[in-house]
């Protein structure tokens, strides 16, 4: 059993990973940690997330000289479900003394500094570990996952994205000019626990947001390859991603050729779903997989990628990332 800690278990995926984590037959839940300001410091898990009452009743723990003296003596991996900046400054701590660090920020995603200042709005000052991070897209990357010390949990929007484009991308199926567009609608609890007046029972509806500026934007072309043009919305429920995804097709590529790109990619991998019929939120919210299924018409093709953006775009995939790391089944504890 390995001694588990999770940083950030006041959050929504923080919540998942706990539960996870609580239910996993290799792993311990060590710990469960909050910032030591944190107003949640001291309260009982159970009593932010009610459905685990009687079950995950621990006390969120303050991350102070205590906690880390803890940690750092004590666990054997650690999962940080933190903001980017705070992500950035606590993975090297974890890192130099040889603890396998999952982070599910966009701390560590992207090996490109400028990436940060431009995205994210802060300078990242650990290019050592930028460059030794492994991008934790489970069915794509296990070598490098496998192999490293530090896992960067892709994002949401990306998850959906690179799981609908990568088999298309590495069969060289797509037309080479041609940019895929991607239009995605998430659930509210992608914009994280803390109140908002956007994110509002009364305010939220359907809309779109960060038109040629979203930060995963560069995320998804920089593991594709290749640009996309990609358009996020709010919708208005709780949890799920369904990403619509534009193709042009390479000329004379046929269905047959489609449907064995992704029967190649996906041939043995549970946790990636090729439906056969159009995917829905209600077919993976509270799931960790992604569904697909797609459509062509001459040399178009739409691809419909759907997720639960805080298990497979978030804490299910970092367990993913944790059993592949580990030489555990990669579905261990999540089926």
């Amino acid at each position: 059993m390995l001694n588990t800690v999770i940083v950030g278990a006041s959050g929504y995926a923080g919540a998942e990973l706990a539960a996870l984590v609580q239910n996993h037959p290799q792993l311990k839940l060590f710990g469960l940690y909050v910032s030591a300001g944190s107003q949640d410091a001291h309260k009982r898990f159970s009593s932010l997330h009610p459905q685990w009452v009687g079950e995950l009743d621990q006390p969120l723990l303050p991350l102070d000289e205590d906690g880390m003296t803890r940690i750092l003596t004590q666990a054997d991996l650690v999962l940080l479900a933190t903001a980017h900046e705070v992500s950035a400054e606590l993975a090297p701590k974890f890192l130099a003394k040889g603890l396998p660090v999952f982070d599910l920020s966009g701390a560590f995603r992207v090996q490109d500094q400028q990436f940060y200042q431009d995205y994210y709005g802060f300078t990242h000052e650990s290019e050592q570990w930028l460059a030794q991070a492994a991008y934790g897209l489970a069915e794509w990357n296990a070598d490098g996952i496998h192999a490293a010390q530090l896992i960067a949990v892709p994002g949401c929007y990306p998850t959906a994205s690179l799981c609908a484009l990568k088999p298309l991308q590495q069969a060289g199926l797509i037309k080479a000019e041609w940019q895929p567009i991607i239009n995605a609608v998430s659930g509210v609890s992608g914009a994280g626990r803390k109140a908002s007046v956007n994110t509002s029972f009364c305010e939220v509806s359907l809309s779109p947001y960060g038109t040629f500026n979203h930060r995963h934007q560069p995320e998804i072309s920089h593991h594709l390859g290749k640009g996309v043009l990609f358009q996020p919305h709010l919708g208005n429920y709780v949890r799920g991603i369904l990403a619509t995804i534009y193709v042009q097709l390479a000329d004379d590529v046929t269905l047959e050729q489609v449907d064995q790109a992704y029967l190649a990619a996906y041939e043995g991998k549970p946790l990636v779903r090729l439906t056969g019929q159009m995917p829905s939120i209600r077919g993976v919210a509270s799931t960790p997989y992604c569904d697909l299924a797609w459509q062509q018409q001459g040399n178009m093709l739409v691809v419909v990628s759907a997720i639960d953006n805080l298990l497979k775009g978030a804490a299910s995939q970092a367990i993913q990332c944790v059993n592949i790391k580990f030489g555990f089944e990669p579905a261990t504890g999540l089926i």
